[in-house]
């Protein structure tokens, strides 16, 4: 049988025989990435208007400082700095933030939008050199799966959360706040249990799993998720930053909670 050969091409940065729009998709991805870091990282140094009423913002829970409600363990620590901004996020967001930073998923749309490596397919790339993920820093990216218990545990308390936040001073009741707080905890839920991860604890690791119905379950359940896992990263990562402002607008007296019952 015949056999073509094809010569090896070198391209310089951004060099392509592409006629279509590439550059449209890694644009988007870098746009909405940058603009995400940079509301996330201004509302955790806020320090204030993260709670209103039942509500707590997820960018603060769980609340272990703070003069509110919701704080574990009161306000804040004498043994804080004084010279330092205080913000209760600091303690928590590297949590869930190393989670998506570590995301499979996350790595390889933040490679390709903020480092072009590569930019796109058959799109030359700014380096002639390929490190992978064996050395430093990149190697880091292994913690994946303990950020993924953290994950899960992060889950727990913001399903609690979603409960409390159907909780008023008159009793059970429902507020706009009660739906978002909750619809962005499903979304969470079902970008945290789509994780590759998760799938490969579950029974992706094992060769055979059909002798064990309960476990085989778990991992159909966890596949059918882990196919719309691109669809839950986006879908959360917007969630959870449009409940942190819906609790803090509602906080600082710019929006209504309209309670529906």
């Amino acid at each position: 049988m015949a056999q073509a050969s094809w010569p090896l091409v070198e391209r310089k940065f951004g060099e392509t025989t592409r006629r279509d729009f590439w550059w449209v998709q890694p644009l988007a991805v870098f746009l909405a990435l940058f603009t995400f870091i940079v509301y996330a990282t201004w509302a955790a140094f806020q320090g204030e208007h993260y709670e209103f009423g039942p509500y707590l913002s997820p960018f603060y829970s769980p609340l272990l400082f703070g003069e509110g409600p919701h704080a574990w363990f009161g306000p804040r620590p004498g043994w804080w700095p004084g010279a330092l901004p205080f913000s209760a996020a600091l303690f928590i967001l590297w949590a869930p933030g190393g989670f998506r930073f570590t995301c499979y998923y996350y790595r390889g749309a933040y490679y390709k939008a903020f480092w072009a490596d590569p930019p796109s397919c058959t799109v030359g790339e700014p380096r002639k050199s390929y490190w992978g993920e064996r050395s430093f820093p990149l190697v880091m990216q292994n913690i994946h799966r303990y950020f993924l218990y953290l994950g899960l545990l992060f889950i727990v308390i913001l399903t609690y959360d979603a409960i409390m936040s159907f909780r008023f001073p008159v009793g059970f009741g429902i507020g706009i706040g009660s739906l978002v707080l909750t619809v962005n905890t499903i979304l969470l839920a079902c970008y945290t249990f789509s994780c590759h991860s998760l799938r490969h604890i579950i029974g992706g690791r094992k060769d055979e799993i059909a002798g064990s119905p309960l476990q085989s379950g778990c991992y159909s359940c966890v596949s059918a998720l882990n196919r719309k896992h691109q669809l839950f990263a986006w879908l959360s990562l917007c969630s959870v930053a449009f409940a942190d402002l819906y609790v803090r607008l509602c906080s600082m007296g710019i929006w209504t909670d309209f309670r529906l019952l």
